[in-house]
């Protein structure tokens, strides 16, 4: 299911995956500049990482975090913490460019005053991609999930409410941004392998910053 409920110029509109999931495309191409520099910063304190599965397998995608808390997965589990295991320090504040367009994002979405505590940053290269999954880590799930791509484009897979469920795909763009929340919070979803390819600003590369209420 998918519906163009608005347009707001040749760039932007907001299509519904579901009763509560929105993707709204190209929402944040106009300040794609000060988040990928915002993203570089982040990384150049907390460095790129690829981390482990509970089962012992390493994740395709690398990733970091900003925030008071940072999603982390290893052998003992899917959990958050406060401090960057890497450095054994409180990972980088949230840059105003993210929080700025998280809230804005949610809001235009129908999610009015939501305040993210955590930012996860996957790191996209071709050939990497992200298995149909939950978040369902968090201890808020009353706040939606904002979702932010730059970069390469990629198929978002959008389940059901089981993992066997046959997910839509829809293409995001650099600037698009997913959100859901609601009655879909935790509806599975994943990322289909990333195809070859360069963006003229980030390169080889797909950026998605993911946006949660935590704690």
């Amino acid at each position: 299911m998918q519906h163009d409920l608005f347009s707001q110029d040749s760039h932007q509109s907001l299509l519904q995956l579901s009763t509560q999931a929105f993707v709204l495309k190209g929402f944040a191409q106009e300040r794609d500049d000060a988040l990928w520099q915002a993203v570089q910063e982040v990384v150049a304190v907390a460095p790129w990482r690829q981390l482990l599965t509970p089962g012992g397998r390493r994740m395709s995608v690398q990733t970091t975090n900003c925030g008071r808390w940072g999603w982390l997965s290893d052998a003992k589990g899917y959990r958050y913490e406060r401090l960057d295991p890497l450095r054994n320090a409180p990972w980088p504040a949230m840059p105003e460019a993210f929080l700025e367009l998280a809230k804005a994002a949610a809001t235009a979405a129908g999610f009015a005053n939501f305040e993210p505590d955590a930012c996860l940053i996957n790191r996209y290269q071709p050939g990497t991609r992200m298995g149909l999954h939950q978040d369902r880590d968090e201890d808020v799930l009353e706040a939606p999930i904002v979702s932010v791509s730059l970069g390469l484009s990629a198929q978002f897979l959008w389940g059901g409410e089981a993992r066997s469920d046959r997910p839509q795909r829809i293409v995001v763009n650099h600037g698009d941004v997913v959100v859901w929340g609601g009655v879909d919070r935790l509806k599975y979803h994943g990322i289909a392998t990333i195809m070859s390819g360069s963006h003229p600003l980030l390169g080889e590369q797909r950026i998605n910053l993911t946006f949660r209420r935590a704690k």
